[in-house]
């Protein structure tokens, strides 16, 4: 770290010796990057102090030197949190980086920053961070080029969906350290109550903005927000929405609705080249807004939520970015190596964790990718296995649901599997449970309930495990319609990581075929691929997870 300021320091220093005789705009230009510069510097020397304070300092007890990680290692044997320094050094090196262009798109027709307004306003959304967001990086770089502030809001909706307070105080929890990062950088942050169409444009008229920058999420109602605000919005402010969410914006990745992983997986990795980039670092804004934000009770704001509270936080899953840092660094170091021989088995540790706070938008897919690749590299084929599921499988559900305006319903289901589930919809089923047994787990398998449980506990269900668990809820309930009423409704009540295009296209993948051919035909399933108990034996010590949340009794 000593290293790498003093070469930012020459840096400088050779910038200033070669720049010719300031003028006024030039002499600002100095004073803002000897800033930048400078608080920079100090923001590295308090991370080093606090490392220091955790027993992570760049030096070890007794003065030898600790060995710096070479890319490549997995970083076993280094101190807990090595990984979010480096790519705070790997942030801080890219702070020229341009972000590609593409990935923002204009949904209203004015294109120009408002002249001799209050500021660019970052309508936060499905990616809730600051760092390695490139719709924040994109409206700072607005609001840098037109000398303005620059803010961020946050509308807080009464209900969304069926999250429940588990999926609520994950999410609040972050943004409180959204929030204190945003101060760190003399940036504005807005808690908004309220439904977007109803908050946003009276806002952005109030404190004067002069363009509004939002991130990008294809499910129904975030997409008819954008369009509700944006017919609220002056026709002299411009509207952008960025896929900060993405690896390949999803529009860039294909127009239309992909068949499946075999239909989109060239098209992304073609694309890899151009926009698997690092970030640049969201620095100290220069520009400081006149006014500042109302402050925000976090706990008020928790106490305050109507939803669901029966539905609880867990212990293993800390919200925010830092924690999201700390699981990434983890798998990194202890699970990467078992990724591609171990995933499909429910009593492995070898998957990431990290999906709560990637569908949360605490941490960047694409950040996540980056560090694989780099510290994974005596681990190829998790490596390249990881890739698959977090790039092309996840970019595909967006993909489906952005094309599919019928993502979490029977119509939106290929023609021939419409066709086998209706013809077999009368089937006679072997077992038929109610909403409520099945939600409390009360069924004949009890693998099935295990699955449930720990959707209940922690939840988080193994992927392997929900394939099953959605398709059996096809052959229990009366008919395919209520099968997949019922699998999204407890995948979002339940699971940190619902309400997202991955939930809907695991439930459609499951019990509609989607992203799948037809198979032998039989009883219920018609041609969707079936699972059964059986199988899962093949697989897995099925017992061994039975036992691990059988119920207990006294």
């Amino acid at each position: 770290m000593h290293c790498f300021v003093c070469a930012g320091r020459t840096a400088l220093n050779s910038f200033l010796a070669a720049a010719k005789p300031p003028r006024a705009a030039h002499l600002q230009l100095f004073f803002e990057t000897r800033a930048a510069f400078l608080r920079f510097s100090r923001a590295m020397s308090a991370k080093r102090a606090e490392l220091k304070r955790k027993g992570g300092s760049s030096r070890a007890e007794g003065g030898v030197v600790r060995k710096k990680l070479k890319t490549g290692e997995d970083g076993g044997g280094r101190e807990s949190g090595w990984l979010e320094l480096e790519v705070a050094e790997l942030r801080a090196q890219n702070t020229a980086c341009k972000m590609d262009t593409k990935r923002v798109r204009f949904l209203s027709d004015t294109q120009k920053v408002k002249q001799g307004c209050g500021g660019v306003l970052y309508w936060m959304a499905r990616d809730q961070r600051v760092q390695d967001n490139w719709a924040l990086i994109y409206a700072q770089q607005l609001a840098l080029a037109e000398q303005l502030p620059l803010h961020i809001c946050f509308c807080l909706v009464p209900q969304y969906l069926d999250a429940a307070y588990r999926q609520y105080a994950f999410m609040i929890r972050g943004l409180q350290e959204v929030a204190k990062e945003c101060k760190s950088l003399d940036i504005q942050f807005h808690l908004l109550r309220g439904e977007p169409e109803l908050t946003l444009p009276g806002f952005v008229k109030s404190w004067d903005m002069g363009a509004v920058v939002t991130d990008f999420n294809p499910l129904r109602l975030p997409l008819q927000w954008a369009d509700n605000v944006k017919k609220g919005l002056p026709a002299d402010i411009p509207f952008m929405q960025v896929d900060a969410h993405n690896v390949v914006p999803c529009w860039e990745a294909s127009p239309k609705l992909e068949y499946g992983a075999r239909t989109i997986r060239g098209k992304i990795t073609k694309l890899l080249s151009d926009f698997l980039t690092e970030f640049p670092l969201v620095d100290a804004h220069p520009h400081a807004s006149s006014k500042t934000a109302k402050p925000v009770d976090w706990e008020e704001v928790l106490d305050s939520l109507k939803v669901d509270r029966s539905v609880g936080e867990v212990d293993w899953a800390r919200p925010g970015t830092s924690a999201g840092m700390a699981m990434l660094e983890s798998f990194i170091q202890q699970r990467l190596r078992l990724f591609a021989t171990e995933r499909n088995n429910p009593n492995s540790t070898a998957v990431s964790q990290l999906s709560p706070w990637i569908h949360a938008g605490q941490l960047s897919a694409q950040r996540v990718v980056k560090e694989v690749q780099r510290w994974g590299k005596n681990a190829r084929e998790s490596v390249a296995s990881f890739t698959e599921e977090l790039v092309v499988r996840r970019e595909l559900a967006d993909n489906f649901c952005f094309y599919n305006k019928n993502y979490d319903s029977i119509a939106g289901a290929y023609d021939w599997a419409k066709n086998t589930l209706k013809s077999h919809a009368k089937d006679k089923r072997p077992y038929v449970y109610t909403r409520e047994q099945l939600e409390n787990g009360r069924t004949h398998d009890q693998l099935w309930n295990a699955a449930q449980r720990q959707l209940l506990l922690e939840g988080k269900m193994h992927g392997f495990l929900r394939m099953y668990w959605a398709k059996k809820i096809l052959e229990w309930t009366s008919s395919p319609e209520e099968a997949l009423s019922i699998a999204i409704y407890l995948n979002d009540h339940y699971s940190l990581d619902g309400c997202d295009p991955n939930g809907y296209v695991g439930c459609m993948w499951s019990i509609c075929g989607i992203h799948d051919q037809g198979w032998a035909e039989r009883p219920v399933f018609g041609k969707v691929r079936y699972m059964n108990y059986a199988g899962c034996k093949r697989k897995f010590d099925v017992s061994q997870f039975e036992r691990r949340y059988a119920v207990k009794t006294a």
